[in-house]
């Protein structure tokens, strides 16, 4: 009996490499799925993770307080524009007075720019005058990887609730000049008064500018 439909060796190829290319997409929305970041109002990636003293610090130790995560890389361009105008120590130290835990990350993985022990990177903050309450060490990149980090540097602030109400850039201006700093609109300090008032933040999630992170390949 002929067959009502034949189909050919070119179209059975076509229809082979259509399966493949659906099964692609799948594959990377699944991938997608699992990367997924930190949400606006939604709880903060809970995180347990050694400081540079050698103490644990937990999200959940913290709960009750506001908590600024400031993911840094020393040697990055950008980082050096905050910290050398005093910008960055400027803002931790505001925001200790205010009883604000502000905590560093570094993220880079060893052999990569930016990784440090942690004598070396309480040394770097004394002799940048920093004042962070903390500083984590994440050399495997797994608390960065759950708030979704891409830059350094790259702020994430949580409410004393526990959920994230802000992350993205530190101010407006995406360039590694100290000059800029002033004309910038400074979205963190902002974020942080509109929090301290009982206000929504109004910018709740900008665009992160700096150096990309050196996560283990």
């Amino acid at each position: 009996m002929t067959p009502f439909f034949k189909t050919s060796a070119s179209q059975t190829s076509v229809g082979r490499r259509s399966l493949l290319v659906s099964a692609a997409f799948v594959a990377l929305a699944g991938h997608g799925q699992a990367q997924a970041q930190a949400q606006i109002d939604q709880p903060a990636p809970a995180f347990s993770v050694t400081g540079a003293d050698g103490k644990t610090v937990t999200l959940d130790s913290l709960k009750g307080k506001t908590v600024v995560l400031e993911w840094t890389n020393h040697d990055c361009p950008y980082v050096k524009k905050h910290y050398g105008s005093g910008n960055i120590p400027s803002l931790q130290k505001e925001a200790a007075a205010k009883g604000v835990v502000w905590l560093q990350v570094i993220s880079s993985a060893p052999g990569q720019q930016g990784h440090v022990d942690g004598p070396t990177a309480l040394k770097l903050n004394e002799q940048r005058g920093a004042a962070p309450a903390q500083t984590l060490l994440d050399p495997t990149g797994q608390m960065g990887k759950a708030y979704g980090a891409q830059t350094s540097p790259h702020l994430f602030i949580i409410n004393p609730q526990g959920q994230l109400v802000y992350k993205g850039g530190i101010d407006s201006i995406a360039t590694a000049k100290v000059e800029d700093i002033a004309k910038a609109e400074p979205y963190v300090k902002v974020a942080l008064t509109e929090l301290a008032a009982g206000k929504k933040v109004s910018q709740a999630s900008t665009r992160p500018y700096g150096c990309s992170i050196k996560y283990a390949s």
